[in-house]
């Protein structure tokens, strides 16, 4: 899966002295408020630092890319990426370069559930340490913290001098998660969170620094074209292969529906914390395994996008948004999603696509038996204009690049009142 480049290659010569008029939706109220100006042409750049948790291409990373593509595409900020050095070197570092960003890897204190233990705890305060002799002489403007799992970083940068920090939240939190999040979140000034039911989650709905900015994601359609009838439909489903994934719901679904045409599988292991064997699920439960390939990992799902009816998201536990569905959407294909969440405020029920109730097996059972090509692609035409009108990638960088000029702008009022 891959995110287009060519929008920020084409805007290096554009000028970037003022901003247009940019909104803001307020989470709390849904009004929209104007972005401030940026700063003038000529001026001190801001130096802005992005903390990020791993080096893969799935969803997180693809949002991160479109994030420093904004940021870096600006001639009033210089752009540093921190990426973690626990994980295998991956896909993500060269495509930020690409963009224009400083990438370095270094130790960070990122939360990982396998690494919650007393050992892993004594490595958080370690790197924790380390990360605050690396801010110390780099003096940033503001830091980006990208995911959930990398807010302890919010409270080393305000110690260590950090004026703005802006948390983005991509994953739902868990009561436990909350207990532990909460704290590391009022470090940050400003809050961002991919859908309202993340927000909601977080138990931060209500607070003042949070706003609500869906994902988008590049538009990798060539042509949106109607599938043949007559035939089968065919469905693919691309994650990563966590449990929590929803792989056995599916599969076992799938076979009690009769095994209603071709399921493609896309995906692989996480590169840290537990993983199913999803070759061997499909071993176990489908009595006629050939209906189901799996393909495992792809640089880019957009040709098996085109190639299905339909993609399924089928998530047993809360699924933060669900990029694939705006990959879906962008390409005319309708989506199938388990009730998890952000797939929720995506999916208009019959209409762009269907829902079913988390782990519901017979709920997902009726959906997929009651499907036929034609029914699928008078979805995808709708999906498709939904993605137009709500979920293009420019309108998510518009709102996030409103808020870290609205957070730049802030710290420089607060500088000057500190000096008067």
């Amino acid at each position: 899966m891959s995110v287009d480049i060519r929008h920020y290659r084409d805007r290096e010569s554009a000028p970037a002295t003022t901003a247009a008029p940019i909104l803001r939706e307020d989470a709390r109220t849904g009004v929209d408020l104007p972005e401030l100006p940026r700063r003038r042409r000529g001026s001190r750049r801001s130096r802005v630092l992005l903390v990020h948790s791993s080096d893969e291409m799935y969803g997180s990373d693809r949002i991160v890319l479109e994030v420093v593509g904004e940021l870096a595409a600006r001639d009033d900020l210089d752009v540093t990426v921190w990426l973690p050095s626990d994980v295998s070197v991956g896909p993500l570092g060269p495509r930020l370069r690409e963009l224009g960003a400083r990438v370095e890897r270094t130790p960070l204190p990122i939360l990982r559930r396998t690494r919650l233990g007393p050992l892993g705890l004594v490595r958080l305060a370690r790197d924790a340490a380390r990360t605050a002799l690396r801010l110390s002489g780099r003096h940033f403007d503001l830091v980006y913290c990208a995911t959930s799992a990398c807010l302890i970083v919010a409270p080393v940068a305000r110690a260590m001098g950090v004026r703005r920090v802006v948390g983005h939240l991509q994953e739902p939190w868990s009561d436990g998660d909350r207990r532990g999040l909460r704290p590391l979140a009022r470090a940050c000034t400003s809050l961002v969170a991919v859908s309202r039911s993340v927000l909601d989650s977080s138990g931060l709905s209500e607070d003042s620094r949070a706003v609500v900015v869906h994902n988008g994601v590049s538009d990798r359609s060539i042509a949106v074209t109607d599938r043949a009838e007559g035939r089968a439909p065919q469905y693919v489903v691309a994650s990563r292969w966590n449990g929590h994934k929803g792989h056995a719901t599916l599969l076992t679904a799938w076979n009690a529906a009769g095994c209603p045409g071709q399921l493609v599988i896309l995906g692989g292991p996480p590169a840290v914390g537990s993983s199913v064997d999803v070759p061997g699920l499909v071993a176990a439960i489908v009595s006629r395994p050939e209906t189901v390939t799996v393909v495992g990992e792809v640089d880019d799902a957009s040709p098996y996008l085109r190639d299905a009816d339909a993609v399924i998201l089928p998530t047993d536990t809360l699924e933060g948004f669900g990029l694939v569905t705006l990959e879906a959407f962008s390409q005319g294909r309708p989506v199938i999603a388990s009730r998890s969440g952000g797939p929720e405020e995506v999916v208009d029920e019959g209409h762009t696509g269907w829902l079913f109730d988390r782990r519901d097996v017979d709920g997902l059972t009726e959906i997929l038996a009651s499907m036929d090509v034609s029914t699928l692609a008078v979805a995808g035409r709708h999906a498709r204009e939904a993605y137009l009108q709500r979920f293009t990638p420019e309108r998510m960088r518009r709102r996030i690049g409103a808020v870290v000029t609205r957070e730049l702008h802030t710290a420089d009022v607060d500088s000057l009142a500190v000096a008067s």
